[in-house]
């Protein structure tokens, strides 16, 4: 269901935003992967599908169509996680529409929860909020209060939505700056996909260069810098020291262990010449342990496979249409490729490792 959705989103960009349209430009790239993400966890998490054009019809009853609702929620919402609930209420005019914005999708919720438990016929879905709602039957030995479905189907928002977003910015940043790369991707895509129809779900496992690419930007780019784990029980890690010595490290129970995503993603004992983009790197074989994006064990990440094939198909579907450069800005035309590199790959800390500008052109193939 991810990848037919991403592909109708992917077209319906082309062929009803930027049509016939030669040059598309964004200021920042996000502007363009946010709403694609936004788009995708729209329709396969809560089953809602939304145009790129339309959609802004305010039901009776509500305040916020629901496409405006999950926009701003997804965008501010750091301001839901911190803000007490009377700011939210009487806040400054963006805090107060963070407010409306959650308590509108809480009510479209709400609303659909109560559709279905009103149907007659059961109708055939695949969403998560739906595989939610059944794994939550009545039947069921164990159910959740209506809070803890409202909690559930927010982490799958805050989830599915910015790391997405931020992983593909990234994705197109690095294609931009090793055009070299981006050629070879575009080669491959080409292979696997001669005809120039739209790319199926069967095609993933087959599409290899478009997978290392976006585990390579992974690697650069881990979306979570910080990993948290407890040991549940006594337990010893070994490892080696900075003299190569292995060591043994006694890891009591109930242990705050902190993964540092970046340091493994970044270590020349398993990654040779770890700053370079090489995505060919994962063509091979590879240190699957010491690349932890998605976190590991039994407690990793549920949405991996969710996330990465929305990200294949996005990115699969834009650079078999688009050629990806660097926005030409004159305050920026006498610098060094090494400054344009560390321009265009500033980070801050946010939820997830959040591109600060990543100014980009897409130009028609």
């Amino acid at each position: 269901m991810v990848w037919e959705e991403t592909v109708k989103i992917m077209e319906d960009l082309f062929d009803n935003v930027w049509d016939t349209k030669l040059e598309i430009a964004f200021d920042h790239a996000v502007e363009l992967t946010l709403p694609i993400a936004l788009f995708v966890i729209g329709v396969a998490g809560f089953g809602q599908r939304m145009p790129w054009k339309g959609g802004d019809v305010i039901p009776q009853g509500h305040k916020m169509a629901f496409k405006e609702s999950l926009h701003v929620l997804s965008t501010d919402i750091i301001l839901k996680l911190i803000a007490p609930e009377w700011l939210l209420k009487y806040g400054p005019e963006r805090v107060r529409r963070v407010g409306i914005a959650y308590r509108e999708l809480e009510l479209y919720m709400t609303e659909l929860i109560e559709g279905r438990k009103a149907s007659d016929t059961k109708e055939e879905r695949y969403d998560l909020f739906s595989s939610l709602l059944d794994a939550n039957d009545e039947d069921a030995d164990i159910t959740l209060t209506h809070r803890e479905l409202m909690g559930n189907i927010f982490i799958f928002l805050l989830a599915g939505h910015e790391t997405t977003a931020h992983t593909l910015c990234f994705t197109f940043a690095m294609l931009a700056l090793y055009p070299d790369e981006q050629e070879k991707l575009y080669q491959h895509i080409k292979t696997v996909i001669p005809d120039g129809r739209a790319p199926a779900y069967e095609d993933m496992n087959s599409l290899t260069q478009s997978m290392a690419v976006f585990y390579e930007t992974l690697r650069l780019f881990p979306p979570v810098t910080g990993i948290p784990k407890r040991a549940a029980e006594d337990t010893t890690l070994t490892a080696k020291n900075n003299a190569g010595e292995t060591v043994t490290v006694p890891v009591p129970a109930g242990t705050q262990i902190t993964i540092a995503t970046p340091c493994l993603h970044y270590n020349p004992r398993y990654w040779e010449d770890p700053h370079a983009f090489k995505p060919d790197r994962f063509l091979g074989d590879w240190p699957r342990d010491a690349f932890l994006p998605f976190s590991g064990g039994a407690r990793s990440c549920l949405g991996r496979r969710f996330f990465e094939t929305e990200g294949i198909a996005i990115l699969t579907m834009l650079v078999s249409r688009y050629k990806i450069e660097v926005k030409e800005e004159p305050q920026f035309a006498g610098e060094t490729f090494k400054q344009r590199k560390e321009r265009i790959l500033r980070a801050k800390p946010g939820l997830t490792l959040t591109p600060e500008r990543v100014p980009l052109v897409f130009k028609r193939r």
